[in-house]
């Protein structure tokens, strides 16, 4: 029988309406900054900040170690000519403009609160982007964070998914083993992380399309994987 719940939070918990690759916004999020601000940015500072970007985006370039928002921004506010103090204002507007209109998957709240009440431990592992910090990751779960006992990004564990040392430390924290944990994302890279660390690899697909990424199950609702829990899987 299995022991805890590890979830992914982008398309998993969280709908974000914004594509998953940002690379056609970078300029539009700056140009909304400028306009907040006051800041005059020249065509060598857009292309700056969207170079700077695209070197951490890992859709493009994926890693397994993360990178802070202060070693990303540092760059870019360095290239375009913005005071270091006004980092986290820069950040702050950045991380919201892409944060915009997104809302918990309506079958959220009821699963995670049901896997609490029946003492299935639980927690999150996902993968911020471009640096975000936990303070903007984890708002859009705060309806829900009550129920999680171990609400990590990659920033709390160092590592990036489909890297499985993400997992073996919340296993860790947990003192679940992996072979105990059942772990539910969206994308390849979540199921190759849980197969990889030796974990149960749920795949959740809304839409109902073919998706082959090696998943043990999948499920369309996360009210299907409180059901598996209550069966046993």
């Amino acid at each position: 029988m299995f022991k805890a719940v590890i979830f992914d939070i982008g398309q998993t918990l969280v709908d974000y309406r914004k594509p998953m690759n940002w690379s056609e916004l970078y300029r539009p999020a700056f140009e909304h900054i400028a306009e907040k601000y006051g800041y005059t940015f020249s065509e060598s500072h857009y292309q700056n900040a969207g170079n700077v970007l695209a070197q951490y985006n890992t859709r493009i370039h994926p890693r397994d170690h993360e990178v802070s928002s202060t070693e990303i921004f540092t760059e870019i506010l360095n290239g375009m000519n913005i005071a270091l103090q006004d980092m986290e204002r820069v950040k702050e507007s950045f991380y919201t403009y892409f944060r915009q209109d997104c809302s918990l998957f309506p079958d959220v709240e009821q699963t995670l609160k049901a896997l609490s009440v029946e003492g299935i431990r639980s927690g999150t592992l996902s993968d911020v982007a471009y640096g975000m910090d936990n303070v903007y990751a984890l708002e859009d779960i705060a309806p829900v964070i009550k129920y999680i006992e171990y609400p990590f990004t990659s920033n709390d564990t160092g590592y990036r998914k489909s890297c499985t040392k993400g997992l073996e430390i919340l296993s860790d924290r947990m003192q679940v083993k992996l072979s105990d944990i059942v772990f539910v994302g969206d994308e390849e890279k979540d199921m190759a992380c849980a197969r990889n660390a030796g974990a149960y690899a749920v795949l959740i697909n809304r839409e109902g399309v073919l998706k082959d990424y090696g998943q043990d199950r999948e499920i369309h609702t996360l009210t299907e994987l409180l059901q598996l829990f209550r069966k046993g899987i």
